[in-house]
């Protein structure tokens, strides 16, 4: 695989979609009604005890959260289970053999992960309204770390896909890795609230400023600059990015 000629995006990007909406029960209903049940079960017991930020409630609070959790996982979740299942299943032959360029193979990957990324957490905004209706005070900042985020977390489903020769492997990679870094990335807190040790750490978590950054935009609000979250999140794309199109131009794990 040697260059970046991008034909033959399209037809892989439209496969790569109905891929998962043929199944979106699976792919788009039950994470939003896991993210439902998060806002249930968190919001009704701790609505009258917690306040993070002024005039706020802490159902309002979680929900650009849970929203930001659905779309970063579901992301990673597109890419990394499309590429496994090619590999088991022994059909990523048929793409092998075609004249895709590492760049076409990484955009439609990615491109559909963004998609159905975007969809899930759509549709979690969508039922939350009911329990808190959102406001945009600051809408861009919430569709630029929505867009970057969901493109992250595709390109490390790419790699952690090129990656894993089985499902329990796939499964280790987002159950050590994908999972902790999300539940800590403050979708249920503020980082304020912990102690500065684990302040710290948190502000090593580039999932930290995707989810922060995706806050600011419903409140106005942030535990820290959207500038630097913007920052933080845009070179940790471009270098995951730069990973998985490297990985896609030698081949690893996909010619044999």
């Amino acid at each position: 695989m040697s260059g970046f000629r991008l034909e033959g995006v399209g037809p892989l990007f439209r496969k790569e979609v109905l891929r998962f909406w043929k199944v979106a029960f699976q792919t788009v209903a039950a994470p939003v009604l896991t993210a439902m049940l998060y806002l249930l079960i968190f919001g009704h017991v701790l609505e009258d005890h917690v306040e993070v930020f002024p005039g706020v409630g802490y159902t309002s609070f979680l929900v650009p959260g849970l929203v930001m959790m659905s779309v970063l996982q579901n992301s990673f979740a597109n890419s990394s289970s499309s590429l496994i299942q090619s590999k088991i299943t022994g059909n990523l032959v048929f793409l092998l053999v075609t004249p895709l360029s590492p760049a076409a193979w990484y955009l439609a990957y990615v491109g559909a992960s963004i998609v159905r990324g975007l969809c899930v957490g759509t549709g979690v905004l969508l039922v939350t309204v009911w329990f808190a209706p959102p406001g945009m005070v600051e809408p861009w900042w919430a569709i630029v770390f929505a867009v970057l985020g969901a493109g992250m977390l595709g390109s490390l489903g790419l790699i952690a896909g090129l990656w894993a020769d089985k499902f329990d492997q796939l499964a280790a990679f987002q159950n050590f890795f994908i999972m902790p870094m999300t539940f800590l990335a403050g979708v249920f807190y503020s980082v304020h609230s912990l102690p500065a040790f684990w302040q710290g750490i948190s502000h090593l978590n580039p999932f930290f400023y995707m989810i922060d950054g995706f806050r600011r935009g419903f409140f106005g609000a942030s535990d820290a600059s959207p500038w630097l979250s913007l920052a933080v999140v845009g070179t940790s794309f471009l270098l995951v990015a730069g990973i998985a199109l490297r990985l896609l131009h030698t081949g690893y794990k996909i010619r044999s």
